[in-house]
């Protein structure tokens, strides 16, 4: 099979869908790998890491025209014109993406498979949860950046100073974002309070966080006594192929002492603040009720080498059924068959149908 990998053209997105290596195992197992000249290079691999590799260095539109596309990042508008009956494998999270790009994948009769929906045998997302621990790891040095009252933020540091703990955060949902999360607070020395849903697991949530933890049930009115005192918001809901909920209201939000920080990890998918809109790592943040608003959509692009890596580490066995079978890989492994968004000119994901319902996208 003929695989493309293209170059992510969303701003400062420096990540690549497939490394080297997982190119030279693909070509091993005799598929032609066409990689776009430069789509390495934000991640440290040179086109020569490729050629060695054995793939091919091609144009975008030649690595387009594969039957099998990889990428990290949706389509945006300029691409849409490269999109065909071809498969498409990349994060789409299109609960949360503009309308426009479920009308282009409909129209195109694009086969697009989303990792985040794609599921393991347990229940959980593979492909999905590389990133979840990336993003919600960075999501408290974020926070701790912009805390600094150099960026307008209250000034207060999340630390341990000798045997006393400074910084409260609160992390809403306790997925892989929010564990990783809140042990990387715990870590720092803050005072970490956890909103999830199912208090049962409070010894394997502090297990894998810290023993410190203080698990919040999460309804409005524990999230809400929160708040008055939080230096960090992070908002880690996840809803499967929908939009997130929002948990956490704008009069929540005006709860929230000037100079404090929200860094919404869930915002791929609509966000779970609701004040929260999409920014770029170019314009990061922005100020709503005196609270810093954090809100980038690729956050682990920050990060393009380990992201890329342990992306491809998730992604390479499903590549390889899919490269050996095409969409008939999908047949034997239900959880597989799960990421398929679009096919044939159909939703085939209900809970994207049902989040594109009120946008006007025809849901067939």
């Amino acid at each position: 099979m003929r695989i493309g990998v293209v170059k992510e053209i969303k701003i400062r997105e420096s990540r690549v869908a497939l490394t080297p290596q997982g190119a030279q195992v693909l070509v091993e197992h005799k598929h032609q790998v066409l990689i776009e000249q430069g789509a390495g290079l934000g991640s440290g691999f040179s086109d020569e890491d490729y050629r060695q590799a054995g793939a091919q260095l091609v144009s975008a539109a030649e690595a387009w025209a594969s039957d099998l596309v990889l990428k990290v990042k949706e389509p945006l508008a300029s691409e849409y014109r490269y999109l065909k009956q071809q498969i498409v494998f990349t994060y789409f999270h299109l609960a949360g993406a503009t309308p426009a790009l479920t009308e282009a994948l409909l129209a195109n009769r694009t086969a697009s498979i989303a990792y985040e929906t794609v599921e393991d045998a347990r229940g959980g997302l593979p492909l999905l949860a590389p990133m979840s621990a990336v993003a919600g790891s960075m999501a408290v040095t974020i926070g701790n950046y912009y805390l600094a009252r150099f960026n307008d933020g209250k000034g207060m540091l999340l630390a341990k100073l000798f045997d006393e703990c400074f910084g409260k955060v609160v992390v809403v949902g306790d997925g892989v974002v929010g564990l990783h999360a809140a042990r990387v607070a715990a870590s720092l020395g803050a005072r970490v309070y956890l909103c999830g849903c199912h208090p049962e697991r409070q010894a394997e949530l502090k297990a894998f966080a810290s023993n410190e933890l203080n698990f919040v049930v999460s309804t409005p009115e524990n999230i809400a006594a929160e708040l008055g005192d939080t230096d960090l918001l992070i908002g880690a809901v996840l809803q499967r192929g929908g939009r997130a909920p929002h948990l956490v209201s704008e009069a929540m939000v005006k709860k929230m002492q000037p100079g404090s920080v929200i860094v919404d990890v869930s915002i791929d998918q609509g966000g779970c603040i609701e004040t929260m809109r999409a920014t770029t790592h170019d314009d990061p943040v922005y100020e709503k009720h005196g609270v810093i608003h954090y809100g980038v959509t690729n956050m682990p692009g920050a990060y393009p080498r380990l992201s890329t890596m342990a992306l491809t580490q998730a992604t390479l066995p499903y590549v390889l059924k899919l490269a050996d079978s095409g969409l008939a890989a999908l047949d034997d492994d239900p959880g597989f068959a799960l990421g398929l968004n679009t096919h044939e000119g159909k939703i085939t994901c209900e809970a994207v149908a049902q989040a594109l319902a009120s946008t006007g996208v025809l849901a067939s």
